[in-house]
């Protein structure tokens, strides 16, 4: 039977000193011990005063997430000793998940999470009278297979665990919001496009996003908040908001880049994503400039540019 030393963030708000510290405990368990209930073991065997927040044990209701060696994980769904064979340690770490305030041990404040996900109005907003008869709106089964992902969501919050525009921004809307966002902006029934594009393009909406992915990678349901968030960008620009936004204006540029030479056109970003500030930076771009610190703004075209306007063409048609 394998033994597994854990060495668990504790936090005690009620104790003298409130002040966080790692506590070590050793554990023989099964092999196919699921870290949830090593944990569970240690609360019931060895210290009562652990706390991990948990319910249905089955990777459903998402309370259990929490780091494992820096990684955000399910704790019911994460094995100990898969842990250990990536890690290649006898000792595993347990944190609380990050960009959130710990209440006790394992248990974070997730009230900023549940504010975040109400402010994308996380349910249908139909236009007009209901249907005839009591009916209900009918969405056909191709329309809603564009959204299953987006509905898989748990609201566990291990995306914005990892989420580094959250880390260096608390005001950011976060993955899973944006992902509920785009299961109803995205959903044929609903009848506010324009609305729900403005709403999510505002101020730490989906331009804030770093696209660093990492909340694609450790989503335990395979949800790809990052690919909503992608979409939510596609509606914004097909309802007339790719100007009015600098994060828009900034993905515009990409495009124009892009489309025009094959490659980043560094020089076109920020005239283009800030025109007011564009001006006063001038006189200190031309100095880069000169001194060869900033690249050409005539940067030369990539060979074969047909077919790098192909393959965008073809990435528009896919979202």
């Amino acid at each position: 039977m394998p033994s597994t030393t854990f060495k668990i963030f504790r936090y005690q708000p009620d104790a003298a000193k409130p002040e966080p510290y790692y506590q070590d405990f050793t554990l023989e368990h099964e092999e196919k011990k699921t870290l949830l209930d090593a944990i569970l073991d240690l609360q019931n065997e060895q210290d009562g005063t652990l706390a991990i927040r948990y319910s249905c044990r089955s990777a459903i209701c998402g309370s259990c997430a929490c780091k494992a060696d820096g990684r955000t994980v399910l704790a019911c769904m994460q094995q100990v000793e898969d842990l250990k064979a990536w890690s290649g340690k006898d000792t595993v770490q347990v944190d609380p998940i990050g960009n959130f305030t710990p209440i006790k041990d394992l248990v974070v404040d997730m009230g900023p999470f549940w504010e975040k996900v109400k402010s994308v109005k996380p349910f249908l907003m139909p236009d007009g009278p209901p249907p005839a008869n009591g009916k209900e709106r009918i969405v056909s089964k191709e329309d809603m297979q564009k959204l299953v992902k987006e509905t898989n969501c748990i609201l566990c919050a291990a995306c914005y665990s990892e989420c580094n525009s959250l880390a260096a921004d608390p005001e950011f809307v976060g993955p899973a919001a944006l992902a509920w966002g785009y299961r109803f902006n995205g959903d044929v029934r609903d009848g506010y496009p324009k609305t729900r594009a403005k709403m999510y393009t505002g101020k730490h909406g989906v331009w804030d996003c770093t696209r660093c992915n990492f909340c694609n990678e450790r989503c335990p349901k395979g949800v790809d908040p990052r690919d909503a968030i992608e979409k939510l960008g596609a509606i914004a620009f097909r309802e007339g908001r790719s100007m009015k936004d600098a994060g828009a204006r900034h993905a515009k540029a990409f495009l124009i880049s892009m489309q025009t030479g094959g490659k980043l056109n560094e020089t076109l970003l920020v005239p283009f994503t800030d025109p007011i500030k564009a001006q006063f930076d001038l006189p200190f771009a031309l100095k880069m400039l000169q001194k060869g610190k900033a690249p050409s703004p005539f940067p030369h075209k990539v060979k074969n540019l047909d077919q790098v306007k192909k393959l965008m063409k073809n990435v528009k048609e896919t979202i």
